[in-house]
């Protein structure tokens, strides 16, 4: 397990005293395929890290304009903005297939924080660079959507003047 660890950028830098901190305090998690892990607008305060399986990230889950925000494959984490902001999800989250994930809760970072803030640091400032990458992946997608979307209506129009 403590392999899964090392092999997720967020814990890169961490020291082995460390890791076996959010190690021994993690949990073990399996999830049955389409099983929820949480909804939209749950509280809670863990990260969750995608041991096998992979795992589904949508807005309005079930609903007719359900979004499909993201879809994680192992080593890959999520979950962590409830944890750093302490409010509720913004989105659902199921497993795709038979899922095993390892979480790492609000109170083992507390630990962290208490027993080795220089670590936490690290932690906290690899979480802020993952979050980031993620926002300017969004930010390109969005960007590209807004472009095809244009073309698009662009092109009707001309396709329209011409009759």
């Amino acid at each position: 397990m403590r392999n899964l660890l090392e092999s997720v950028p967020i814990f890169a830098g961490l020291t082995e005293k460390a890791l076996d901190l959010l190690f021994n305090e993690g949990n073990d998690y399996a999830f049955g395929d389409k099983e929820v892990i949480f909804r939209e607008g749950d509280p809670d305060d863990m990260i969750f890290v995608i041991q096998s399986g992979n795992v589904r990230i949508c807005r309005k889950f079930g609903e007719p304009d359900e979004v499909e925000l993201a879809v994680l494959n192992p080593r890959e984490l999520f979950g962590e903005t409830c944890l750093l902001e302490t409010l509720a999800h913004t989105a659902t989250a199921h497993a795709v297939g038979p899922t095993i994930l390892f979480s790492i809760s609000g109170r083992t970072f507390h630990h962290l924080f208490k027993q080795m803030p220089g670590q936490y640091g690290i932690l906290i400032l690899n979480i802020a660079r993952d979050l980031s990458r993620r926002l300017r992946q969004l930010d390109d997608r969005y960007m590209l959507s807004r472009r095809q979307n244009s073309a698009g209506i662009g092109q009707s129009e001309r396709d329209l003047a011409r009759y």
